[in-house]
């Protein structure tokens, strides 16, 4: 179940009671409700969470005033569980205005600024605007670095996002040498066994999958993979993704039917936690697609693109950079099929990992 997820019965358990003694609007019971959606969120359960996080955003908006510290809080969280749940346009306005009222009220190098900054680059990176998502990365990690100290868990957060972006936009070698250096620090600061450090090692070998490096990503991968299951659990969202990302390299190294099974038990795990239209779970369409195309699976690799695509289009736009590339892969899939030419003819299927 992992952590997060051992940790929901007591806290509701803790909900419940403070309810009945304090009632539902008191402020320890607040407090309560929001450690109990920040529990179902970590543990992948983004609409249960998003409920909680409405409730006491209500709340604190009528008792205390929209600009109030704790609503501003309380409207950050719900953003985090929206962008958590594929609902990026709305978490994107949400964070957008808490970081101008933060900016305001508390000035530009506050720590709580900082985070909201860095919250707004991650939904922009989410939803495909990863030039401004690089940008206010930058400015977020300069700032940390300045203010908090290199070696702070936020400093080290910050220099992970920007890796991750860099590596979105095939500036590898770049992502590389800032997630070597700081899967070395997380470990040294937060210890091995940290979801943040364990997050760090799976993005490391995803940009060593990613510039080639297979000798060294496929290892890390594995290692990763079931250090995350065994410290997180095996359905949460960041244990799934170091699957999907493990599947790949395997397909990529030819090991397409360990591949297939991989994916085919990550689409499922994801559908389950994350919902059918979560962008995760709609990656993992495409990449499965991408690996029954590979293993000759032509028609249930074309039935699989078709669904991949209206899924995209419908949640994610037409426009979307992953709705194009999964348009091109059922072009070039149905090309195939059609006149029979191989795949150095049509061009190659691209994956996307997430």
């Amino acid at each position: 179940m992992g952590r997060a997820g051992e940790a929901i019965g007591p806290l509701r358990k803790a909900l419940a009671e403070r309810e009945r003694a304090l009632g539902p609007d008191h402020r320890d019971t607040l407090v309560s409700r929001n450690n109990l959606a920040a529990a179902l969120n970590a543990a992948g359960r983004t609409a249960e969470a998003i409920g909680l996080y409405e409730k006491v955003l209500a709340v604190r908006e009528r008792a205390l005033g929209p600009d109030h510290p704790d609503s501003l809080g309380s409207r950050s969280n719900l953003a985090a569980a929206l962008n958590a749940a594929g609902r990026t346009g709305e978490a994107i306005g949400l964070y957008e205005k808490v970081l101008a009222v933060r900016e305001r009220a508390l000035g530009p190098d506050h720590p709580d600024t900082l985070a909201s900054l860095s919250n707004l680059a991650t939904a922009f990176r989410t939803a495909g605007r990863t030039a401004e998502a690089i940008g206010l990365h930058e400015k977020a990690l300069a700032r940390r670095e300045r203010v908090l100290g290199p070696d702070h868990a936020d400093t080290l957060a910050s220099r992970d996002n920007l890796a991750v972006a860099f590596n979105a936009v095939g500036r590898t070698a770049e992502a590389i040498a800032l997630l070597e250096k700081n899967a070395t620090e997380l470990e040294r600061v937060l210890g091995r066994d940290h979801p943040q450090a364990l997050t760090s090692r799976h993005n490391l070998a995803h940009a060593y999958h990613g510039a080639g490096r297979a000798a060294e990503a496929m290892p890390l991968l594995e290692k990763n993979a079931a250090d995350l299951e065994r410290v997180l659990g095996p359905d949460h969202p960041s244990t799934l993704a170091s699957g999907n990302i493990l599947a790949l390299a395997y397909a990529r190294g030819g090991r397409v039917a360990e591949a297939i099974g991989l994916l085919e038990k990550t689409l499922a795990g994801r559908e389950r936690v994350l919902g059918p239209d979560h962008p995760s779970t709609l990656a993992s369409r495409n990449i499965l697609a991408v690996a029954y195309q590979g293993a000759g699976r032509m028609a249930e690799a074309i039935e699989l693109f078709r669904q991949a695509l209206a899924d995209d289009e419908r949640v994610l736009g037409p426009d979307h950079p992953e709705t194009r590339t999964v348009r091109a892969n059922l072009e070039r899939a149905t090309a195939r099929r059609s006149s029979g030419d191989s795949e150095r003819r049509t061009g190659k299927s691209r994956w996307f990992g997430r």
